[in-house]
């Protein structure tokens, strides 16, 4: 069940992500993005799930998205 939840979790930050970021992806990406943003912002923000539940999780999931777009834009750029 947890492995459904991040992906349900992980799309809507793709997507978030994408829309803040201002770029253009397909549904894929946008999607592997999120997920991959959702265990970023997972782990680095687990102590927050513990104490705000899954308001948190959904921040954590948005900022590590958040983080792997500039993180993948800097270096698609060079």
């Amino acid at each position: 069940m947890a492995i459904v939840w991040l992906i349900i979790i992980g799309a809507a930050a793709g997507f978030l992500a994408t829309r803040l970021m201002n770029i253009e992806a397909g549904i894929l990406p946008t999607i592997g993005i999120g997920i991959a943003g959702a265990l970023i912002g997972g782990l680095v923000l687990r102590a927050l799930l513990a104490v705000m539940g899954l308001a948190a999780g959904l921040v954590g999931a948005v900022l590590g998205a958040l983080l792997l777009i500039w993180v993948w834009q800097t270096f698609q750029k060079k």
